[in-house]
């Protein structure tokens, strides 16, 4: 994107909801973020763990890890050596300090909110004058400043100090944080330009970060040069500024690029603000971008529960359906990342598509990374644990970890469940849509809907209207999940059902004068199911897993004493049972299917013989297999787990 546009500066966003994508007044969007309240039922209770457990536990956690000793040791109030092995500490901090401003914008009287400002002033302290920060760079490198863009991390650091800055803006409407980030940002933009501009160095992050948190702070404060500059950074990607290395993005420029590749983080916090750039410009070449490079990854690269990255090597995608189960990587930060970009999709397009792939991993891909009582975590999130499974331990462990070496998981996690209801609601012209279904009350404009709903473990969603404009109609919009066989919906006197409702690419549409009072009553059909790979995906072929509504399903050792897990084959011609078990994992309905325990001697390999029908499946001793929801799973003891379960 050229630089020479005008500098005149946009008015920043219009006032809305408190969140972390505000779309500008004037940009080519479909949909804007609605206001949303969750106040009771599944996620409630997960956001009140990270609410009173995990976000509480931040300050503690990064003093021992070091990395606010580092900020006092720039800051010139302490004493010693930097702590740590990675140049990007310093994110850790400004992650947590994001999770923290957005739980604060719900709870001002939180019990951290002495130490958000504590710690925001010990950042101000430790920026240098000209407002360049980076503790590692300051400290270790005796001031030497982006002579490694590939490893070094300085505009990915400067990307999440100011998204943790917008997010204190918007929460607290303070402005110390902001001011710290704008100095930063305002130094960048003196050194970083393309050639003929006049700045001293044409060239990009090996970690992509900056470019979507510029297009926030430009929406924060309506400077345009920020708006120019992450544009120019997603533009200088792909023309061998890094070596031309698929790993930091560097292999091809985004508007000619086929598929996503490389590190799977990198890859689509890059992508997230291309489709800013793309909201806020009307690019119609980035829109069409990011529209291909999201169908490739949903259609060849993702997991069954959302998760991304194929290989432990370089954290990155695989080729279209390579989809390995017990060397998947699924890191908690993709799970994250597809969630924020894939809702600037939704917002930019209107898709419900988008939609259903932020309900499949915010339930799976993402949820598994955070334990149930929110102290412990995983960085990779496998969908297999095999029998006799040799955990060699650190960030790439299949068990869950108190905090880890490279931390960026945890903090990660915090700050979108604190940002949650930013994701479940949209407005437009037209009306309301819903996108997530929550016990909670959603808010556009005049609007106002509440809803009641024992979601996923029920599929009744309750929605009534408590306030509307007098005499003017408008649409509700609920989103028909693509999972979804059956379902009802009633309205005042009409019922309707998946064989004439008016759906319009995955939206239910009732468009009304309505009345407050009036009661929509949804009905997804909650049947547990079996579901195939792709033929294409070897890993899986021959399996099925098992699903019901949003939620994905895993066998775990421990409710399977006796034995293995790798020798249970499940018998598909058998119906799936549902049991609710309110005593279990803080109370998850689980799916018991049926299914034998193959005997199988320890041979190696045997002659080729094909299969006769579903036999294979009948033979060995029969067993009852009771599948848990995958996010529950490595919450009670270390063991065995698969998604995947052989039919023969």
């Amino acid at each position: 994107m050229p630089r020479t546009r005008s500098a005149q500066p946009s008015p920043a966003g219009p006032a809305g909801p408190i969140g972390p994508v505000r779309p500008g007044a004037d940009a080519r969007c479909a949909l804007r973020p609605a206001t949303a309240a969750v106040d009771g039922g599944f996620w409630h209770t997960r956001r009140e763990v990270n609410a009173r457990t995990s976000i509480p536990q931040g300050p503690g956690l990064l003093e021992s890890a070091g990395n606010l000793h580092n900020l006092r040791l720039a800051a010139g109030t302490a004493e010693g050596a930097f702590q740590g092995a990675y140049p990007f500490m310093d994110t850790d901090v400004y992650k947590w300090l994001e999770a923290a401003a957005w739980q604060l914008a719900r709870d001002p009287s939180a019990e951290f909110a002495a130490d958000v400002e504590r710690i925001v002033s010990l950042v101000a302290a430790a920026q240098q004058p000209d407002g360049y920060l980076n503790t590692w760079y300051q400290l270790v490198k005796g001031g030497e400043r982006y002579q490694d863009l590939r490893w070094g991390h300085e505009l990915y650091c400067a990307g999440h100090l100011i998204q943790a800055a917008v997010a204190h803006h918007r929460a607290t409407g303070r402005s110390e944080l902001l001011d710290v980030a704008r100095k930063f940002a305002d130094h960048i933009d003196s050194v970083f330009g393309p050639p003929g501009s006049g700045r001293p160095i044409d060239g990009i992050d090996g970690h992509p970060e900056v470019e979507t948190a510029l297009v926030e702070l430009y929406r924060e404060t309506g400077e345009r040069r920020y708006l120019d500059l992450a544009g120019y950074f997603v533009d200088r990607h792909g023309h061998g500024l890094l070596g031309g290395e698929a790993y930091c993005q560097d292999r091809v420029p985004v508007r000619e690029a086929t598929n996503v590749e490389g590190h799977a983080v990198r890859q689509l916090y890059l992508l997230a603000a291309v489709t800013d750039l793309a909201t806020e410009t009307g690019e119609p070449e980035l829109r069409s971008a990011a529209e291909r490079l999201w169908h490739a990854m949903s259609t060849t690269k993702t997991h069954l529960t959302g998760g991304l990255g194929a290989h432990h090597e370089w954290e990155d995608f695989g080729d279209p359906y390579e989809l390995p189960n017990e060397r998947a990587y699924c890191e908690t930060c993709a799970a994250i990342a597809s969630v924020q970009w894939s809702w600037r999709m939704a917002l930019l397009t209107g898709g419900a598509r988008y939609s259903d792939l932020i309900e499949r991993t915010l339930f799976n891909g993402f949820l598994a990374g955070v334990s149930l009582d929110g102290e412990r975590w995983l960085y990779v999130n496998p969908l297999q644990v095999r029998d006799g499974h040799t955990d060699h331990g650190g960030d790439q462990s299949a068990r869950r970890t108190r905090w880890f070496r490279c931390a960026c998981c945890p903090p990660n996690a915090m700050r979108l469940l604190a940002s949650l209801e930013h994701y479940l609601a949209s407005g437009d012209d037209e009306g309301l849509q819903i996108h997530q279904y929550v016990t909670g009350r959603y808010t556009c404009g005049p609007i106002g809907v509440r809803a009641e709903t024992d979601y996923p473990w029920h599929g009744t969603i309750a929605l009534t209207v408590e306030d509307t404009p007098d005499d003017r109609p408008w649409t509700l919009s609920l989103r028909i999940p693509q999972w979804c066989r059956e379902f009802r919906v009633r309205c005042g006197e009409s019922t309707y059902d998946q064989t004439d409702a008016p759906v319009d690419e995955g939206w239910l549409r009732i468009a009304r004068t309505w009345a407050p009072g009036e009661t929509v009553v949804l009905e997804l059909g909650l049947e547990p199911r079996l579901t195939a790979g792709d033929p294409r995906v070897d890993a899986v072929r021959g399996c099925a897993a098992i699903e019901r509504g949003p939620l994905v399903y895993c066998l775990e050792e421990a409710d399977h004493p006796g034995g293995g897990l790798d020798d249970l084959v499940l018998d598909p011609t058998r119906p799936l049972a549902v049991k609710h078990r309110p005593d279990l994992l803080g109370g998850v309905t689980t799916v018991v299917a049926a299914g034998r325990r193959r005997d199988i001697p320890d041979a190696g390999w045997w002659p080729y013989r094909p299969a006769a029908g579903d036999a294979s499946a009948t033979a060995g001793e029969p067993v009852e297999l009771t599948a848990i929801p995958y996010y529950a799973w490595a919450n009670r003891q270390d063991g065995a787990m698969r998604v995947w379960l052989p039919t023969s």
